[in-house]
């Protein structure tokens, strides 16, 4: 819908009554066919030239290098389009989605967005990193290896811990790993039999419940105190002999640091069982504190969080898992490790878990990091969690000074790196909670599609994180936004109601097929068959 010159001006003078700092945005809208059905029988992107005669007789016919068996029987149903076509269609996608080099996604609820240099990104595409193969020779991969075993000493001085890998191929692969490490542990102690409980708190990453059930373990899951805290004496009595150990995360969802944490190690200690803390984003505490000093056995970062390698869409990610001395012999294999100035990948460890992973992991990410970190250095990181700490405190004054929103928990404790706020008292009051201030905040240029994950322990959730990336103008725009829909909601509810209105897609339909299997498609042969109802190519 056009505006008139009129319309225009009162809405922008709107947004600068709002706090002067909102963003007059509207998102491109393209009627955009998907790529598969595009295209014409014919056209092409590129013409590859035909093998010179002198390779042919060399070399043969490629197909016959196909074993059989994994020949197709016929040629897979691409779209045929040019180059032109290519590019415009992605484009288009591309300008109709939100992301960090766009606007603010401050409220990506614990997923860290921070910025990464795009002189890292020129690293990784670099051809030598980005042509390296992983069945190279080791005294090929050199380089490559070095980088590896290089971070991972950062990392082993950043945690205090003894051993590490980067194969795991994000945060929950890596905690499922420690699931995997603490079991092959405590069966090279004959103690399996007997230790099958895994203990975890309900505002610690959900990951951290998920991977011990999936490795095997009963999952006992502690809630917290009035102060936000897994409550001590609850946790006491969860610690029994049956006890593998303990996957904890500190500071928790909700931001609090635990400043007892050694407690609770020590009482798993005393009991045999073993300590891991998730560190997915370890922004608040980098240079500040470490698991080792805590006494924990074990941790893990994402690289892609803490230590700037951008997510990608949720992928690709990397996990580094850090252990002490005597959980090092079941890393997985290979572990870089290096004899002179020479790096190895070595194999030869009996008592390893095995592979988690093809190859070496998402080294990708491994070399962003190890950039990132030589580049901030350790003055820098700690910077960075101080950085963090006061982004988060300046943000929650501006909040908490909004209509609607509250802070459970731990009231006058300082958190961290985020907090976990509540709407409970705006959707008391208006109808509208967490979804609905989420679709209403995309209208002003925020990223904001998952705002809190689940379980929502504290009704109605948010939890911004506003890292070392975002300054002063970054945190006063995502404050006065949500200044703005909580105005809206109390004295403009349809304008919240029927949001977003500055989007390609208005509001999401048939939310329902997102619960159901069956209506799932991942692919577009299954799109057709499920959604289109057709069967055979389109």
């Amino acid at each position: 819908m056009s505006e008139t010159p009129q319309e225009k001006v009162a809405r922008l003078a709107r947004l600068r009554r709002d706090g002067g700092v909102l963003r007059d945005y509207r998102s491109p809208r393209y009627d955009e066919p998907f790529i598969m059905e595009q295209g014409a029988p014919g056209e092409r992107g590129v013409f590859v030239p035909l093998a010179e005669d002198g390779v042919k007789k060399a070399v043969g016919e490629a197909a016959d290098y196909i074993p059989e068996g994994m020949a197709r029987a016929a040629a897979p149903v691409l779209p045929e389009m040019s180059q032109h076509q290519v590019l415009r269609h992605y484009l288009r996608y591309s300008q109709m989605t939100l992301g960090m080099d766009l606007g603010s996604d401050i409220s990506e609820g614990t997923c860290t967005m921070k910025y990464s240099p795009k002189l890292h990104e020129e690293l990784v595409r670099y051809h030598r990193a980005a042509d390296l193969h992983p069945w190279q020779d080791e005294d090929t991969l050199q380089g490559l290896l070095e980088i590896v075993y290089e971070t991972g000493q950062y990392l082993k001085e950043i945690s205090g811990m003894d051993g590490f890998t980067l194969q795991p191929g994000g945060g929950s692969h890596a905690v499922y790993t420690n699931a995997c490490v603490m079991r092959r542990y405590f069966e090279a102690r004959g103690e399996l039999g007997q230790r099958d409980e895994m203990i975890t708190t309900i505002f610690s990453h959900p990951c951290d419940a998920a991977t011990p059930k999936v490795a095997g373990f009963k999952v006992i899951t502690v809630m917290p105190d009035e102060n936000g805290y897994p409550d001590l004496e609850a946790f006491k009595a969860a610690v029994s002999e049956r006890t593998v150990g303990c996957m904890i995360t500190n500071p928790e969802d909700t931001g609090i640091y635990n400043p007892q944490i050694d407690k609770y190690v020590e009482v798993l200690h005393d009991a045999g069982a073993l300590a891991f803390t998730d560190q997915a984003n370890a922004n608040g505490i980098l240079g500040i504190a470490r698991a080792r000093d805590a006494g924990f056995d074990a941790c893990h970062f994402n690289l892609h969080k803490t230590f700037s390698s951008p997510h990608g869409c949720e992928g690709p990610a990397s996990g580094a898992y850090m252990v002490t001395e005597k959980l090092a012999p079941y890393l997985p294999v290979p572990v870089v490790t290096k004899v002179g100035e020479t790096y190895h990948l070595d194999y030869d460890r009996p008592e390893s878990i095995g592979r988690v992973r093809g190859f070496l992991g998402n080294w990708l990410c491994v070399i962003r990091a190890y950039a990132w970190i030589r580049n901030m250095g350790p003055d820098g990181l700690r910077e960075v969690a101080e950085i963090s700490v006061l982004n988060n405190n300046y943000l929650d004054r501006l909040l908490m000074a909004v209509k609607g929103v509250t802070r459970p928990y731990a009231e006058g404790h300082r958190r961290l790196d985020q907090v976990r706020y509540s709407l409970e008292e705006l959707k008391e009051d208006t109808g509208f909670g967490t979804e609905a201030v989420r679709d209403r905040m995309v209208d002003f240029g925020i990223q904001s599609y998952w705002m809190s994950h689940h379980p929502w322990v504290v009704p109605e959730p948010f939890t911004p994180e506003p890292c070392e990336t975002y300054d002063k103008r970054d945190l006063d725009e995502w404050a006065a936004t949500i200044k703005k829909v909580s105005d809206e909601a109390y004295h403009e509810p349809d304008v919240v109601r029927e949001a977003p209105h500055a989007q390609p897609i208005d509001q999401m339909r048939r939310t329902e097929a997102m619960e159901d299997p069956a209506q799932w498609a991942f692919t577009w042969r299954a799109y057709k068959k499920k959604v289109l109802g057709r069967q055979g190519p389109a």
